[in-house]
């Protein structure tokens, strides 16, 4: 009976090592692919009959050993959709077994990959070299986001619209000691409702008479005459209680101006309503704070400093490209300069992600052994991070299987030996009989 036990023992070890053979050639062709997790082997022994008394050989089986959470080397490269996770955590994809009406159709179960190598699609889907379509949470036009469904994350290639110009904001120093009979003047570039630029001219005149008093007049480019005019005053010749050279008050505007009343602490503001060809459209010309030195002043000085000049108006933009951010939002460029977020990526985590079933593609799904899955944002809980403009590479060590793939040679051909010894001992057990 040993006799066969050995040789039914030696088999086992043939059948496991051959499970071992196949793992290990998995993993040296993979080596090379992006997310690739890979299989180790371990080994269980499997009892007959074991006592004090006698002990009969038993057999050998050979369990894959999964190894997902064991991070591949995060590798730079120059493709701005690629994505990384530092960390645990897996994205969140689908696959496309599909399309109705020109649009794909996708499995309703879920799967999971490290693979980060997205791309557009013709569509505007982001995918991966496997084919899975990544998922994220949508974000309305004003960036908003919809944190409660996961979907796939399509970018369309639609015009920016423009943004009509509503707020000017000043920072400039008007002198204290300024040449009466030489007005200061400025330009301000506005966007009006379609896009177009028009210049608002300010000239500033002092105050015959009255000192730190300027008047300002706001002119339209093209009109015959101002929109109007208001009359700015600094420190106490405004307001007792505002500090020398910031503004005090804003007072006797005329026309389409309009003036702020002086409060401590409050904004300075002149009010303007041009009109350039698509309506009345009014404009908040921002001269700073109230009593405070963040806007427009009245310092020391022979002439006139700008220091900075912004507004937020927008021109008409073309899509340029789309790139993603650590934090996981995927953004649309336009050459407008602008950008417009459209969804952004979470990470979704595991209990026991060696747990996870295998599919096609670098991907996994959730089985009861995994947990449920937990969708985060990067970073936040033990999500980990994203790495934009890298991917991470597979996580076998080239040098470490060739040493595995030794081992598990000698081991079989150990075990070939015993089952060749063994029949030559059945053998010789039957020529007794001659």
């Amino acid at each position: 009976m040993s006799l066969f036990g050995a040789l039914n023992t030696a088999i086992s070890g043939l059948n496991a090592q051959s499970a071992a053979f196949g793992n290990i050639g998995d993993n040296v062709a993979n080596s090379q692919t992006i997310g690739f997790k890979r299989i180790d082997t371990s080994f269980e022994d499997y009892l007959t009959t074991s006592t004090t008394a006698t002990n009969q050989s038993g057999a050998v089986v050979a369990r894959p050993d999964y190894v997902n959470t064991v991070q591949g080397t995060v590798t730079q490269t120059d493709q701005p959709l690629d994505l990384a996770i530092a960390g645990q955590g897996f994205f969140t994809v689908s696959e496309a077994i599909g399309e109705v009406k020109g649009l794909p159709v996708f499995k309703p179960q879920a799967e999971y990959t490290r693979a980060g190598d997205f791309q557009l699609n013709k569509d505007g889907y982001l995918v991966n070299s496997a084919g899975k379509f990544l998922n994220g949470w949508s974000a309305d036009a004003t960036g908003k986001l919809d944190t409660t469904t996961l979907a796939p994350v399509q970018v369309g290639q639609s015009g920016y619209n423009p943004v009509a110009t509503s707020e000017v904001r000043l920072a400039a120093n008007l002198p204290a000691m300024p040449d009466p009979t030489v007005p200061v003047t400025s330009q301000v570039q506005v966007y009006d409702a379609l896009g177009q630029t028009h210049p608002l001219t300010l000239s500033w005149t002092p105050v015959a008479g009255t000192p730190n008093a300027w008047t300002v007049s706001i002119s339209q480019a093209g009109a015959a005459a101002p929109l109007g005019t208001a009359t700015v005053k600094f420190g106490a010749a405004g307001d007792p209680g505002a500090p020398e050279g910031t503004v005090g008050s804003v007072t006797t505007a005329s026309g389409a101006v309009t003036g702020s009343t002086f409060a401590a602490g409050g904004l300075a503001t002149l009010g303007i309503t041009a009109n350039f060809g698509s309506g009345p459209q009014a404009i908040s010309l921002g001269l700073g704070t109230f009593g405070q030195a963040n806007g427009l002043t009245q310092f020391a000085g022979s002439s006139y400093s700008l220091r900075s000049l912004t507004q937020n108006g927008v021109a008409p933009g073309s899509f340029s490209g789309v790139a993603t951010r650590p934090n996981g939002d995927v953004v649309v460029n336009f050459d407008n300069g602008q950008f417009r977020t459209v969804a952004r990526v979470p990470l979704t985590t595991f209990p026991d992600p060696d747990a996870l079933q295998r599919q096609d593609g670098q991907a996994f799904t959730a089985t009861r052994d995994s947990g449920e899955p937990q969708t985060l944002a990067a970073g936040s809980n033990g999500a980990g991070t994203l790495v934009v403009s890298a991917v991470e590479s597979s996580n076998v060590d080239i040098a470490k299987e060739f040493t595995k793939l030794i081992v598990a040679q000698r081991a079989y051909s150990a075990n070939t030996k015993m089952v060749t010894t063994a029949d030559e001992l059945l053998q010789q057990t039957l020529d007794m009989k001659r």
